[in-house]
């Protein structure tokens, strides 16, 4: 099963070669389970998702010719890319709720990192000014 970014690793002339072969697979898989020879149901949902993949990005590379766009600027995801840019114009910030949380625990860190060396400078002073003393 071929992932969404491998698929996206391929030119345009090898995605409709392994488009075809993917095709001719799912088709004989169709003919394997009318003839009652299919072992292995899940291989074709596999297989139609791979064929979904690969139409998915022709089409993306075909909306990004029509407009011009290179293909490194084409996002993955375009509604996300959308909201992602509406954000930035209106100063939002679309951050979830784990991320937030891993933000907070981070900067409470820092602040113990940085008050912890402050309290052993003060221990430092009181020793120092006691072996001052003591001279």
């Amino acid at each position: 099963m071929a992932t969404a970014a491998e698929i996206s690793e391929y030119d345009t002339e090898e995605l409709e070669r392994h488009l075809g072969e993917t095709r001719r697979e799912l088709f004989n898989l169709r003919f394997q389970l009318a003839t009652g020879q299919l072992d292995n149901f899940s291989r074709m949902n596999h297989v139609r998702k791979d064929v979904a993949r690969m139409l998915t990005e022709l089409r993306n590379r075909e909306i990004a010719e029509a407009e011009g766009m290179a293909l490194d600027l084409l996002p993955a995801h375009q509604a996300a890319a959308r909201r992602r840019s509406e954000d930035e114009a209106k100063g939002r910030d679309r951050s979830t709720a784990s991320e937030r949380r891993a933000a907070a625990r981070a900067e409470a860190e820092e602040r113990a990192a940085a008050e912890a060396p402050a309290e052993d400078d003060e221990a430092d002073d009181e020793t120092g000014d006691d072996a001052g003393e003591d001279d």
